[in-house]
């Protein structure tokens, strides 16, 4: 029940009001949103970590937001090493008003990445972008073969979808959205994450493992021996300020780990998604909403 009212506040104009106005939010924000992106992304590579860097914002409302948005990740990529990746939002680039105007906006950021050797992985939103979202794939890999996509394990589908997605990058992760139809209760969106997982460590693609779950984590592993992938045949892949000490250990393994790492002022949404994956935060985000530490 704390999981689905947080998800309804990252809806709720009010809510986003009340909290980005408050001179108290920094602390919590820091944690897990990037101030400084350069900085950041160039501690976190030195450490032996590799990032996939989103630039917060979605839902865009007309064409020259989404233009504004695709600015934003080309200059994003000067920031960034080799091997790095971005994560983009197709709502930021212009779904709700065209898939073609998504498509071709994805294409020119796909193209400026290809030339600075840094990936791009299309991000998962709202159940009824999905559909969008892989048809947006699916051009894009005509000409962008190494162009990654999200499957979210909660959505009943996702078994389907990764066996679709022969050859491909492919982030797996739980999710962080509601969606009618989908699994609710933690173990059968377990079950449903382990199942894809098989299916991708099976497979032909690269898969993305995107938990934090120490039993996912250790599934993953053993998944990868049986189906003879080596470290560089997959990654690890968590969220900016959750379990670095574990990014860290597994990195010191010789396992590929990457960070995901949003950074911007439209950070509100993406929060509140985080504090709904993840409950036993919200304490702390209380705590700095209510006094000056």
């Amino acid at each position: 029940m704390l999981r689905q009212a947080m998800l309804a506040l990252s809806k709720s104009r009010r809510a986003e009001r009340l909290v980005t106005t408050s001179p108290l939010t920094a602390d919590v924000v820091r944690r897990y949103v990037a101030d400084d992106i350069g900085a950041v992304v160039g501690d976190l590579t030195r450490d032996g970590l590799l990032v996939s860097v989103d630039h917060l914002g979605e839902e865009v409302n007309d064409p020259a937001q989404a233009e504004a948005a695709v600015a934003s990740y080309v200059a994003l990529l000067d920031l960034l090493p080799a091997g790095s990746d971005v994560s983009v939002k197709l709502t930021a680039l212009g779904l709700r008003q065209s898939q073609r105007l998504a498509t071709t906006n994805a294409a020119t950021i796909c193209a400026a990445a290809a030339g600075k050797g840094v990936t791009v992985t299309l991000d998962a939103e709202e159940h009824d972008t999905v559909p969008g979202l892989h048809a947006v794939h699916a051009a894009l890999r005509r000409d962008h073969p190494d162009v990654g996509v999200v499957v979210q394990a909660y959505l009943p589908d996702s078994l389907d979808r990764c066996e679709k997605l022969g050859g491909a990058r492919v982030r797996l992760c739980k999710g962080a959205y509601t969606a009618p139809g989908a699994y609710t209760r933690p173990a059968d969106i377990d079950r449903s994450f382990v199942r894809c997982l098989k299916i991708l460590m099976a497979g032909t693609g690269y898969p993305m493992v995107a938990t934090h779950d120490p039993r996912l984590l250790r599934i993953a592993s053993a998944l990868a021996v049986l189906a003879g992938r080596d470290l560089s045949g997959f990654e690890y892949q968590m969220l900016y300020g959750v379990r670095p000490d574990e990014q860290a250990r597994l990195a010191g393994l010789g396992a590929r780990v990457r960070v995901y790492v949003p950074y911007g002022s439209d950070w509100y949404a993406y929060l509140m998604r985080r504090l709904a994956e993840r409950p036993r935060n919200l304490a702390f985000f209380l705590r700095s909403l209510a006094s000056r530490r």
